[in-house]
């Protein structure tokens, strides 16, 4: 006779009172502008609007997992603002595909090629002897280390994508995460990596897509800009805002005595998979250096050593299997975020609710500023600049002060939102290591984003100004 095997109880996680309030608030003002004609905006747009309230909601409070809000978002403007909506609406509506398109967006496919390799440093020990060699000159002082590691990241994020240059510096990080106490050191140097890729990636034309959106828009417009000419405008704003960060986070989470004791020495595998990771992943990240020669995206360069580990069984299912789907998910949320809220109308009538031309000069900036900052902090950089490049352009015209400082200005403030583990793919990245709750990513990301926007908007028009750069 035998017995049956008691099948485990599976129970739902409690809600603490943050997310349940989140949940209501979130169902609330989904409902809103369903329900209430809002003056000027379409239909759409007060869908869109219903779906951008709520996810906002949703990812501030953690009401549902990040990953599930982000999924969500996908189904509900496949539902309802695609052409597979439950209910109709006038005029032409994207496909649902386009929506769905989001999974596969080429960041994604990038995120997927530098999780990988991420992956493959640690199955072979590379980030442990990279971790070694890389941060000697600064070993001993956790605060001193932080600085180091901050300066190698933001240099890689001028000329290799935030999110490669993120999940590579991981790979090095996760032996310093683990040698340091659980705590708030863990939390600092998790949110410094993130918040390097960010700032650093604005000091080039090609260290995040809103430099390019804004170049490609500026030569449209007849306000052209070289690539020297940009890191002139852009590096010392990048440099005070990566030490004011570094000062916060070291002030904020790292004490002054806090040791850094680490055993690493710098002993490679030298095995035949090993030799082969290493070729892969070196191969990858000269590409990733070398895009301006060459011309391949990015994206694409990402992708080569997903196929080229597997099909050389370096690397297998298993390693396919700890990777971070649900951060992909989360990414992809804020992708298709943002396309909605192109796609609806919702972001020409955001920029309609401000008379820009009856505002002071100064007050103008600080809102073309905080607006982006805000924006992007909720939807991806990219997209973010994809809404207010040229819509700021056109408002530039006019006013007293260069149209390329305006787009310039947006495309950097677009760099600052960094808030939200949705903010940026580096921000989710750092989520997935579990060492920083989505509080200390707020409080973080609007400080030093805060500085950055204020910065930008009330110093470097009259310094660029001053130094003859426009």
């Amino acid at each position: 006779m035998s017995t049956a095997t008691a099948r485990p109880r599976v129970n739902l996680p409690r809600l603490t009172l943050v997310q349940r309030l989140g949940l209501l608030l979130g169902l609330i003002a989904f409902l809103v502008p369903l329900l209430i004609e809002i003056p000027s905006l379409e239909p759409a747009g007060r869908r869109m609007l219903a779906i951008f309230l709520l996810a906002i909601l949703f990812w501030v409070s953690e009401a549902i997992p990040l990953y599930a809000t982000a999924v969500l978002v996908i189904l509900l403007e496949v539902l309802m603002l695609s052409d597979q909506a439950l209910v109709g609406v006038a005029g032409t509506l994207p496909p649902a595909a386009s929506y769905f398109a989001a999974l596969a967006n080429p960041v994604i496919i990038l995120f997927l090629g530098g999780f990988l390799i991420a992956d493959g440093a640690r199955k072979f020990g590379l980030d442990r002897s990279l971790a070694a060699v890389m941060l000697r000159p600064f070993a001993g002082n956790a605060r001193l280390s932080l600085l180091g590691l901050m300066m190698i990241t933001a240099l890689l994020s001028m000329f290799v994508s935030n999110t490669a240059t993120t999940a590579t510096m991981f790979a090095v990080v996760i032996p310093i995460l683990a040698a340091l106490p659980k705590g708030r050191a863990r939390t600092g140097v998790a949110l410094a990596i993130p918040v390097a890729a960010n700032v650093g990636g604005i000091g080039t034309p090609v260290g995040s897509p809103p430099n390019a959106i804004a170049l490609g828009a500026l030569e449209a417009s007849g306000q052209g800009i070289s690539f020297i000419g940009w890191m002139l405008l852009a590096v010392p704003l990048m440099v005070v805002v990566l030490l004011f960060a570094w000062w916060f986070l070291t002030r904020r989470y790292i004490a002054a005595e806090t040791p850094l004791a680490l055993e690493l020495s710098a002993d490679f595998d030298r095995s035949p998979a090993a030799v082969i990771f290493y070729l892969i992943a070196g191969a990858t990240i000269l590409l990733w250096l070398t895009e301006p020669f060459h011309g391949i995206a990015s994206s694409t360069v990402g992708f080569l050593p997903v196929v080229a580990l597997l099909a050389t069984q370096v690397m297998g299912a298993d390693d396919i299997k700890r990777l971070q789907w649900p951060v992909l998910w989360l990414v992809a949320g804020g992708i298709a975020l943002g396309a909605g809220i192109g796609a609806s109308g919702l972001d020409l009538w955001l920029i309609g609710l401000v008379a820009w031309e009856a505002l002071p000069l100064t007050l103008l900036l600080l809102l073309l500023v905080g607006v982006s900052v805000g924006l992007s902090t909720v939807i991806s950089h990219s997209a973010a600049a994809n809404l207010l490049v040229p819509l700021t352009l056109s408002l530039a015209i006019g006013l007293p002060i260069d149209p390329t400082a305006v787009g310039v200005m947006v495309a950097l403030a677009c760099a600052l939102g960094m808030a939200l583990p949705i903010s940026t793919p580096p921000n989710a990245i750092a989520y997935a290591t579990g060492e920083v709750p989505t509080s200390e990513m707020i409080v973080s990301g609007v400080v030093i984003g805060g500085f950055g926007a204020l910065l930008l908007a009330l110093v470097m028009p009259s310094l660029w100004t001053a130094l003859g750069l426009l």
